[in-house]
């Protein structure tokens, strides 16, 4: 199904119009306005196209489209850590015609590890509700002695150095903070600009460890060339089946999950807000959207935008004291 979704992206900037299945009927924002919506809705995606955020958007318009009667454009502004595209939502009109697929980058992390941030992700948007999450995994080398995350740990406290952990992300940088708060034992870390060089440098052999998504460790587990040490989410996944969450390998309550949420710009009638949110819950209570969502790596969230409201306040609290005793920076 990734294959299918991303088959027609051929550019970074590109705008793909998903076709509308008009609805006999369809919410409207109020008894006394026009219906909601009467024309196409644009969807800002704040990273390069083909990407998990990208495509997972792109399902969810397509049946965001069927649900509400109009067609949904999914418009891809990357730059900046996906800064550039959520100012773009930031600036337009709070009319509902107007949203951004967020991510805990766009909408918690980048307010800690730049300077200066250009918007609010919480004064300067609406949320609707969240989409979807997914762990990180840490992953070893096939030709390394490691079986689980305490074999790692147990190595580098033996001979540091010894299991140095490619980190292609911020997010796979925070696992690495994370645990080293956590177990004590002095880990390092190697930042790499995005899954690709990482990928190549631990199945060559450079290094030992990476911390990825199930979708970018997928084949490579599924191949032999990698093997998964333990997820980072609370409870075991079905992302990445009979795999051990770090928290059951000694380290009770340690627990990272990323995810993707649709955002309104600020000032979005509550109305409008409404109708996406149970148009966004009806498209993710369908078994086969569910179900793609889960073959792209993601698993189905949904809720409401009360509840994406204080989860992404707890991620907040949670990861801005992190990002700052580790004196992490976007620039490093």
């Amino acid at each position: 199904m990734r294959t299918t979704l991303a088959a027609n992206i051929t550019t970074a900037a590109s705008v793909l119009l998903l076709t509308a299945v008009p609805a006999a009927s369809h919410a409207q924002a109020s008894a006394s306005s026009p219906p909601y919506p009467t024309k196409p809705i644009r969807i800002i995606v704040a990273y390069a196209a083909g990407q998990g955020t990208d495509v997972a958007t792109r399902l969810l318009g397509e049946q965001l489209a069927r649900e509400l009667g109009q067609p949904i454009v999914v418009e891809n502004k990357a730059g900046a850590g996906g800064i550039l595209g959520t100012e773009l939502a930031a600036q337009a009109p709070g009319d509902g015609y107007t949203l951004t697929m967020g991510t805990n980058a766009t909408h918690v992390l980048n307010q800690f590890l730049y300077p200066k941030m250009p918007f609010d992700p919480v004064k300067d948007f609406e949320p609707i509700a969240m989409v979807g999450t997914f762990p990180m995994v840490l992953a070893a080398g096939a030709a390394t002695p490691y079986r689980t995350v305490g074999d790692v740990l147990d190595a580098v406290k033996r001979t540091p150095g010894s299991a140095d952990i490619a980190m292609p992300s911020t997010s796979a940088r925070l696992v690495v903070e994370f645990l080293k708060e956590r177990s004590g034992v002095p880990l390092f870390g190697i930042p790499y600009k995005g899954s690709g060089s990482a990928m190549t440098d631990v199945l060559g052999g450079q290094l030992s460890v990476t911390i990825d998504t199930p979708l970018a460790l997928r084949p490579h587990l599924a191949a032999g060339k990698l093997r998964a040490l333990g997820v980072t989410s609370g409870t075991a996944s079905s992302l990445v089946p009979g795999v051990k969450p770090v928290a059951e390998q000694g380290h009770a309550g340690f627990e990272f999950v990323a995810w993707n949420a649709l955002y309104a710009p600020k000032g979005t009638p509550v109305e409008v807000t409404k109708v996406l949110n149970a148009a966004v819950n009806k498209v993710l209570g369908k078994p086969e959207v569910r179900q793609r969502l889960l073959d792209l790596g993601f698993e189905p969230a949904g809720g409401s935008a009360a509840y994406l409201g204080v989860f992404a306040k707890k991620e907040r609290e949670r990861w801005g004291p992190v990002i700052k005793a580790a004196g992490i920076r976007a620039d490093q």
